[in-house]
């Protein structure tokens, strides 16, 4: 016996239009979801927001941001009342009046994350690192937040 998949334009009177539209609003609404709003019939800037990864060890917060194609120059990293600002921009290239583009999905321009974090940090001790497009943020915790082990002692 052979499965079919089922296709709900082949059952319904639904004119194909209005799949269309769901598939449109689909599309918008997966831009958002990713960061940004794609144009794809024009050059112009879109918003972005890069993924970013924080996680937690014992001694420090890790935090990694992907950054293709930004320069370890165009981006600005504060931490301000234990909240964490990565800001930036990735510039579009010079474009090129010969080259006729059929697709142009990368964005550019401006970004900016903001973190609060849980504890307070060593703000002297923080170390950055750039390396193949990954920003690594290391935050060190202050020692008062640092976890603390309490032996428990057995009365007799």
């Amino acid at each position: 016996m052979a499965l079919i998949r089922w296709n709900p334009t082949r059952e319904t009177s639904f004119p194909s239009e209005l799949w269309n539209i769901h598939r449109e609003f689909d599309r918008l609404f997966d831009s958002l979801m990713r960061g940004g709003i794609q144009d794809d019939g024009t050059f112009g800037l879109s918003m972005w927001t890069p993924p970013v990864d924080i996680h937690e060890k014992e001694d420090e917060y890790v935090v990694k941001v992907e950054l293709p194609g930004v320069k370890k120059d165009d981006v600005k990293i504060t931490l301000e009342s234990n909240i964490l600002t990565i800001r930036g921009e990735k510039k579009q290239e010079t474009e090129e009046k010969s080259e006729n583009f059929h697709r142009m999905e990368r964005t550019y321009g401006s970004f900016q994350r903001s973190f609060t974090l849980p504890t307070s940090v060593k703000s002297d001790k923080i170390d950055a690192g750039y390396k193949d497009g990954i920003l690594t943020i290391t935050l060190p915790k202050a020692e008062e937040a640092k976890p603390k082990q309490i032996e428990v002692k057995v009365r007799n």
